[in-house]
C-alpha cells in the first residue's frame, strides 16, 4: 500500500534497536481518516476469505483491527496482555514474547468470543519476529477456530519473522514491507 509507504517516510522515526516510531499516526495519535483506508484495504485484501471475526492484541492493534472490522462488518475481538478481575475465568491464553518491549506475557481472551465456527484474521500494527501472530495462532488452534491469514500494517522484513510464518504456510498480507532501516533511510521491498 503506497499510501502506507508515503506516511511512514513522511512521519515515522528510526529508533534504536530496529525500532520504527509511527505513534503519530498508527497508534498512540491516531489518524483515523488514514485509518479507515488501511481497514478498507484490509477489507479489499481478505474479501473472499469468509473472515467471521478479528483478532488483535491489545493495544497497538486496536484501532487498525477496529477499521478493519467495520469494513469487514465482523466483530473485533481484542486479546488481552494480561489476565484481569472483570475476565472471565475460562479463557484461551498463550505465552508470548514482546520484542518491543524485551518481555514474557500471557495473552489471554475468554472462551465465549471465539468458537470453533469462526474464521479469524489477525491484524497487528508491527510484524518482527512473530512472536504475535504465533500466540494468537496458537489461541486460535486452541478455539478450534480456522486462520484465514494475517493483515500486518508494517511488516519488518529484516527480522524474518514473516518469512518463517509464510513458510508454515499461513497467508500474511503486509500493507508495508520495511527491507532496511537506518537513522537516515527508510527502505520498502518493492
Amino acid at each position: 500500500m503506497k499510501l502506507m509507504e508515503q506516511k511512514i517516510l513522511e512521519c515515522g522515526t528510526v529508533l534504536p534497536g530496529n525500532i520504527l516510531k509511527v505513534g503519530n499516526f498508527l497508534n498512540q495519535q491516531l489518524d483515523v481518516d488514514f485509518l479507515t483506508e488501511v481497514g478498507k484495504e484490509i477489507a479489499r485484501l481478505y474479501k473472499d476469505a469468509g473472515v467471521t471475526k478479528i483478532m488483535t492484541i491489545e493495544a497497538s492493534g486496536i484501532a487498525i483491527a477496529v477499521m478493519a472490522a467495520q469494513a469487514m462488518h465482523v466483530p473485533a475481538v481484542i486479546v488481552k496482555k494480561h489476565p484481569s478481575a472483570n475476565l472471565s475465568k475460562d479463557v484461551y491464553f498463550a505465552q508470548i514474547a514482546s520484542y518491543t518491549h524485551n518481555n514474557v506475557y500471557t495473552a489471554v481472551v475468554a472462551k465465549e468470543y471465539l468458537n470453533k465456527n469462526d474464521n479469524v484474521l489477525i491484524v497487528d500494527d508491527f510484524l518482527a519476529c512473530g512472536n504475535a501472530i504465533k500466540g494468537l495462532k496458537s489461541i486460535i488452534e486452541s478455539a478450534g477456530a480456522k486462520l484465514a491469514g494475517c493483515a500486518i500494517a508494517i511488516e519488518k522484513a529484516f527480522q524474518h519473522g514473516g518469512d518463517e510464518l509464510r513458510a508454515q504456510g499461513i497467508r500474511i498480507e503486509s500493507l508495508a514491507v520495511v527491507e532496511s532501516m537506518t537513522d537516515s533511510t527508510i527502505t520498502f521491498k518493492p
